[in-house]
């Protein structure tokens, strides 16, 4: 079709430059001479003979070159077109793909704006608590220098307000003691075994990212066993849910900081509550519905040994009083393996129990007096049971004290924050000396403080 049209504007090209337009020749002749030749067409006729023509033919030849270059020209660019088309494709693909990387970065700049926003909120909430610790008056200043409070139950129960946060506790009487009573001369930084002084304030170590991690379990093992494991490893189990078997294990705080687990082992069984604890390269916990101790040892990833506690309450029957099913919590300190429990027989009241680690079998029982229902949370240092007062009171209390050496029991008054209000585990480690908590999403943890016991032995 191209070559038509050429060869039709060829014709018209020849035609009007044949009646129209005047020529200009020049040749050499057989001397040397150069003659000039102008021609006129002539109206009438058409061609004519003569040595005109061959210049004619020549004039025909050239333009029938510019014409075939002309429809080579036009036949590629007829190609052109599709090449075209398919370069305008690509570049609609690329044009698509910056958009979708533009709204994408977007989305990431207000994720992170978001973030800065929440980082900002909590720099301020710290500043405003920096501001309020400097405006206290510290109490302990008013009180004998070098002296400590010692608190001995009453009989009667009494409703008591501290700082507006009200809640139940034993009348206290106070009694000065020495310093030197409770701690070895010129050392207050005790580390050997005695009674809890204080607890500092809480540090946040990580916040749960999901629904599922409002309650839960983190620790550290205080006597790892295993060549994959330290006293660094830490583990972390969230335990919101019908099914809950995911255990994280971290290579250290700083990765649990950040979020990034080494290893998700799945356990055979399920979890119940927050009552589990990490001791000696194995897992301990209590089969969800049911009063079974599950161990499930790190290494060989397999359940050792299962035992059903005697008698004890399970799934909501003797919780603390948060609720949760915490009916059986299990502990360690110094001296081994712990159960912290209820049954029928000790109505409602707290029993403890000293387990072998291997078999879970009961080494010895004490029952409290302490009723499981009334306090928030329970654990061991150094074979003494604390309890904490509230799980949601901003400033609360460890209120009772029971000591296994003696098998006597105490009103004590040590204070102790839920920070975000509601607390729902705190387990000791003694290798650390720490109490470790979920608060309300929140792991943290707190230091301890340890005197001299103020009996003999441990």
């Amino acid at each position: 079709m191209w070559l038509q049209i050429a060869l039709y504007f060829f014709y018209l090209f020849c035609r009007n430059q044949a009646q129209n337009q005047a020529s200009l020749s020049r040749l050499n002749d057989p001397n040397g001479r150069c003659h000039y030749t102008f021609t006129v067409p002539s109206p009438m006729e058409s061609s004519c003979s003569g040595s005109s023509t061959k210049q004619e033919l020549n004039g025909v030849l050239s333009r029938l070159t510019l014409v075939e270059a002309l429809v080579s020209r036009l036949v590629e660019g007829a190609d052109g077109g599709r090449g075209a088309g398919r370069a305008e494709e690509s570049l609609q693909e690329a044009y698509s793909l910056v958009t979708r990387e533009r709204n994408q970065l977007q989305q990431d700049k207000e994720h992170l704006s978001r973030q800065v926003q929440k980082l900002e909120s909590s720099l301020a909430e710290l500043e405003r608590e920096a501001e309020s610790l400097r405006q206290r008056s510290c109490q302990q200043t008013e009180a004998s220098e070098g002296a400590l409070y010692n608190y001995r139950p009453a009989k009667d129960p009494v409703q008591h307000d501290l700082r507006n946060d009200a809640y139940q506790e034993m009348k206290a009487e106070v009694t000065e003691l020495p310093a030197s009573r409770l701690l070895p001369e010129g050392n207050l930084s005790f580390t050997g075994c005695g009674e809890l002084l204080s607890v500092g304030n809480p540090v946040l170590h990580r916040k749960a990212e999901s629904i599922t991690g409002k309650y839960g379990v983190w620790l550290q093992d205080p006597d790892p066993r295993g060549p994959s494991f330290t006293n660094q490893t830490v583990w972390r189990i969230d335990a919101v849910g019908t099914d809950v078997r995911q255990l994280f294990m971290f290579e250290d705080m700083e990765q649990f900081s950040k979020g990034f687990p080494s290893k998700v082992l799945v356990l055979p069984e399920p979890v119940e509550s927050t009552g589990a604890t990490v001791y000696k390269g194995s897992l301990y916990y209590q089969r969800r519905r049911s009063r079974t101790l599950i161990r499930y040892d790190l290494v060989s990833e397999s359940v050792a040994s299962r035992l059903d506690l005697p008698q004890a309450g399970f799934h909501g029957q003797h919780p603390y009083s948060w609720g949760g099913y915490t009916d059986i919590d299990l502990a360690v300190d110094e001296q081994g393996l712990w159960a912290i429990y209820s049954t029928n027989k000790a109505k409602g009241a707290i029993v403890i129990s000293q387990l072998d680690p291997v078999s879970l079998q009961v080494k010895e029982s004490w029952e409290t007096k302490i009723r499981k229902n009334s306090v928030a949370n329970a654990f061991m240092v150094c074979g003494r049971l604390y309890t904490v007062a509230s799980y949601a009171s901003t400033n609360t209390t460890i209120n009772f004290m029971f000591d296994t050496a003696t098998s006597e029991g105490r009103a004590i008054s040590v204070p102790f924050k839920n920070k975000y209000r509601y607390n729902s585990m705190v387990d000791y480690n003694y290798a650390h000396r720490k109490l470790y908590a979920w608060d309300n999403f929140h792991m943290v943890t707190y230091d301890v403080r340890l005197g001299r016991p103020r009996h003999g032995g441990n």
